[in-house]
């Protein structure tokens, strides 16, 4: 049961994640500030849909990250 539910945590993470819009040419972009004058490290607003979609997947990579652990702490006793 664990296992599914795991499964679907992370198809919907997936899913999130390719819902988001693209925010710089690349990864090397966000480090350097590149063409975009995009930086990873600042602060940046979203509003609307994005935020929610922000919002849904770092809720669902922490749920994920605990369903992992979960199971690690169950199958191990």
């Amino acid at each position: 049961m664990l296992d599914i539910l795991i499964m679907i945590v992370a198809v919907f993470i997936i899913l999130l994640v390719l819902l988001q819009s693209g925010k710089s040419a690349g990864v090397s972009a966000a480090f350097t500030g590149g063409n975009g004058g995009l930086n990873l490290f600042s602060n940046m607003k979203e509003r609307g849909p994005e935020k929610v979609i922000s919002t849904l997947t770092l809720i669902s990579a922490v749920l994920f990250f605990v369903l992992v652990i979960i199971k690690l702490i169950v199958t191990q006793n």
